[in-house]
């Protein structure tokens, strides 16, 4: 037996066949991606609050640091990414439902240049009825919708963006105050792509 950190799982597995088929659907999306046939972005959203998600960090020998941590209001925010780390994200607060999708959809749909693919999870508010309703409007506008197989977070590769801001390039000084967490997210969102990289290689 050893001393270690418990690992989240998921709830539920994914169907196999429907895994597969997915899989290899997505496969042909990304090849028709590195051919610039498509922009291939990959939906996900996120929160942040003053609550602390660093389990570890440097510490001088001897020296305890402590993250300050309060109960907030949660900053939520809408990305869309894709490999060439291009990201179109929307920061807002409160409940993320489909209306907020689908405005997020709108919005970035005004700008699309080519034939995009917005690939999400199969969350209620990203299957909804009021989300199907605008499935041929959007593919008007040149964008269509791939779902992911249920619980496959793997898939969707905006989950290592989340990872990223949350574990790794956060400042302890971002949890001493609202305004120092909205400045935190609202820089990464800014510099991502220069400053902060990620190698989907």
């Amino acid at each position: 037996m050893t001393w270690r950190r418990f690992k989240r799982g998921l709830a539920g597995e994914p169907d196999p066949l429907e895994y597969k088929q997915k899989y290899e659907e997505l496969a042909d999306l990304k090849k028709r991606e590195n051919k610039s046939e498509i922009d291939l972005r990959y939906l996900d959203e996120t929160g942040f609050c003053l609550t602390p998600y660093v389990p570890y960090g440097w510490q001088e020998k001897g020296e305890d640091i402590q993250i300050k941590s309060s109960r907030s209001r949660r900053l939520n925010i809408l990305g869309l990414m894709n490999c060439n780390l291009e990201l179109d994200a929307y920061i807002f607060e409160g409940r993320i439902t489909s209306e907020v999708v689908i405005s997020c959809l709108d919005k970035f749909a005004e700008n699309i240049q080519i034939k995009t693919v917005v690939i999400m999870d199969k969350a209620s508010f990203h299957r909804s009825k009021k989300i199907h309703e605008k499935i041929s409007e959007w593919k008007d506008k040149k964008l269509e919708i791939f779902w992911l197989p249920s619980y496959s977070p793997q898939m969707n590769l905006i989950e290592i963006l989340w990872r990223f801001m949350k574990y790794e390039w956060i400042e302890i000084n971002a949890y001493q105050s609202w305004e120092n967490l909205v400045n935190y997210v609202e820089k990464v969102i800014r510099d991502f792509g220069e400053k902060y990289v990620i190698n989907f290689a």
